[in-house]
């Protein structure tokens, strides 16, 4: 029990850290809230008028696709910044202190889930304004949010774990890319799933950022009629799905991660 204080302790302390770095270069915080907001925009306006759906409007099916590709993506900010204390030696400096070895994961992780929760309150504000709404109510619309900071904080510990293999920041992004914009974009998140190929459609439909676009939908009552369309189990219980992958991500991705620390640390 002990230990497991010490760690969050800790962890508390690296969160402030990787914080005061992001008033100290605020150029961080902007580049990162860019993105969602020039998504919303070209989506709503680009793809709006060209997609047509059924029981709902495309913008309003658009949001939870944008929420779901931002988190997903912001998590690759976990394995960046870990690469980044590896390469600069401060990984090393943290050895050398009286703290936790779990301290620096779960710190790093915590405080970008920060960073997801701001953007996230970016994104809807964006969303506002081109028309989107919650058509559920409160503790809907807050469990919805707390689901996707939920996915956001597992795919962490995958990156957590991915910035302490590769030796450098510029790798980790390049990592990230190969595989998150396919599992982003072979999804639900910008077109209905009728609309794909047999194949493709069948990954998407077992694809878990399906899953947790499907719930947001639903749990902001954005879903409108897709949802009927699939029959398949994860967009059927989209909720469920989505927290057993989260679950199933951090008992894998927990440990490996504190084992490559303490790996990657000693060379």
């Amino acid at each position: 029990m002990s230990v497991m204080v010490d760690a969050l302790g800790d962890g508390a302390v690296v969160v402030k850290r990787n914080l005061i770095k992001i008033v100290r270069v605020p150029e961080l915080m902007i580049f990162t809230l860019v993105s969602p907001i020039m998504f919303v925009l070209l989506f709503a306006y680009v793809f709006g008028s060209a997609i047509n759906l059924q029981g709902t409007g495309y913008r309003e099916f658009l949001i939870a696709g944008i929420f779901a590709q931002t988190v997903i993506f912001g998590a690759t900010y976990t394995g960046a910044g870990i690469a980044d204390d590896m390469k600069k030696g401060i990984i090393d400096r943290f050895r050398s202190l009286p703290m936790s070895q779990a301290a620096v994961l779960v710190g790093r992780t915590a405080s970008d889930v920060l960073i997801n929760l701001i953007s996230i309150a970016v994104m809807a504000g964006t969303g506002l304004l081109v028309g989107w709404r919650i058509r559920t109510s409160f503790w809907e619309a807050v469990a919805g949010f707390l689901l996707l900071l939920f996915f956001a904080y597992t795919f962490s510990w995958i990156m957590a774990w991915v910035g302490l293999l590769v030796p450098s920041p510029e790798v980790v992004n390049n990592a990230a890319f190969i595989v998150i914009f396919p599992l982003t974009f072979i999804a639900n998140t910008f077109v209905p799933l009728e609309n794909l190929p047999t194949a493709l459609k069948v990954f998407a439909e077992w694809n878990p950022v399906s899953s947790m676009t499907q719930a947001t939908r639903e749990l902001f009552g954005n879903s409108g009629g897709v949802a009927a369309t699939s029959h398949a189990w994860p967009i059927q219980n989209p909720v469920l799905y989505t927290v057993l992958w989260g679950l199933v991500i951090l008992a894998i991705f927990v440990p490996l991660s504190v084992r490559q620390y303490k790996r990657a640390a000693s060379r």
